[in-house]
């Protein structure tokens, strides 16, 4: 099986381009921050991040509301860091299992850290979405209905991607012509 890693900050179109070539290579796409998501929502990792970050990071239906634990660990790397750390083996495991179980010749992962895990060796392809940084923060802005203050806060948790390489490093500007060029960039090489 072929690993497509496509990787980038928030906003920069990482999603758009993976559901889009997934259509054209008939593949799966694994988004990886969805399976974080579902990682804090497990209730033995809730109850440690409550045990950590106080009881403040739940919202009023008690499970983890992600944007009051992102306002503690986005603006600190330590917290950041033991975030990881408590999710990661969860983490870790699902993809295991969706990896192990694809039946498909290609699959695509998709997500912001993914240079930092070790599905980034696995990757047989590394693709690095770019964007306009203004750009990105209002499509962000919009899209998760946050304020500019979080977006900046969230936003200065990324990593440097300068320190990796990639086979492919796209500028998005936004437009369909665009993606559909990248895509028959990735599709023809």
């Amino acid at each position: 099986m072929k690993i497509i890693g496509i990787t980038g900050k928030s906003g920069s179109g990482k999603s758009t381009l993976a559901t889009l070539l997934s259509k054209k290579l008939d593949c799966n796409v694994v988004d990886v921050d969805k399976i974080g998501h579902k990682a804090t929502q497990d209730c033995e990792i809730a109850k440690k991040l409550c045990k950590i970050f106080g009881t403040q990071i739940l919202g009023k239906d008690g499970k983890i509301d992600r944007k009051k634990l992102g306002d503690i660990v986005f603006s600190d790397k330590e917290k950041m860091d033991i975030l990881t750390e408590i999710t990661w083996e969860y983490m870790q495991s699902i993809l295991d299992e969706i990896l192990e179980k694809e039946k498909k010749k290609t699959i695509i992962l998709e997500w912001v850290l993914l240079p930092i895990s070790k599905y980034w060796n696995k990757s047989d392809v590394k693709i690095l979405m770019e964007a306009n940084d203004e750009q990105r923060k209002n499509k962000v802005i919009i899209r998760d209905k946050i304020s500019e203050e979080y977006f900046i806060k969230r936003d200065s948790g990324a990593i440097d991607y300068t320190k990796y390489k990639f086979d492919y490093i796209f500028k998005n500007d936004y437009k369909l012509a665009t993606i559909e060029k990248i895509i028959k960039t990735i599709i023809e090489r």
